[in-house]
């Protein structure tokens, strides 16, 4: 009897297992709706064989590795720029762009708080406001505001983050379904 129970219960997992996984047509769907299809392939296709909710929380933590080391990026640009006043004032208000309390961090821990508890609408309201949160920072907070003309490499971090959050979002329009 106790091996009839196990073996149902590895032919459960097994077969759980495979039908939650993401398939490769799931990968192409989401890719496709991105800005930049290759980069999402590229981040997905690293971590192979698992469902979508393990590839959401892998994003996650890819997208605040990013934030992280583009406010220590933000931190040096404005350490380097206090002989220039609108270079400061820029890198200041990116970093409250980017911060844990108002900005991407912030809106990256919440992003995993709302994936714990299952609120996948929530997962895409708050990868949006991480999209929100770089956009401000690269063009200003007003559509009135000229950007910052930035030569550091800042844009470019920038744009990683808004690559893996923009992932964030399509994926979890895909979650519970």
């Amino acid at each position: 009897m106790v091996y009839n129970f196990s073996s149902f219960v590895l032919v459960f997992l097994l077969f759980a297992t495979s039908t939650y996984a993401i398939s490769g047509g799931q990968v192409n769907a989401i890719c496709r709706q991105t800005k930049n299809p290759s980069f999402c392939f590229t981040l997905l296709n690293s971590n192979p064989n698992t469902n979508l909710i393990t590839l959401t929380q892998y994003t996650i933590n890819v997208v605040r590795v990013n934030v992280t080391n583009t406010i220590k990026l933000i931190k040096l640009l404005i350490s380097k720029s206090a002989s220039d006043p609108k270079a400061k004032r820029h890198y200041s208000l990116c970093l409250i762009h980017f911060s844990y309390n108002e900005g991407a961090l912030g809106d990256v821990q919440r992003t995993q708080e709302l994936l714990k508890k299952g609120d996948y609408p929530g997962v895409g309201s708050s990868a949006s406001a991480i999209l929100t949160n770089v956009e401000a920072c690269i063009n200003g907070e007003s559509p009135t505001d000229p950007p910052y003309p930035d030569h550091s490499i800042l844009p470019k971090y920038a744009n990683v983050v808004e690559l893996v959050a923009e992932i964030i979002l399509i994926i979890s329009k895909y979650l519970g379904h």
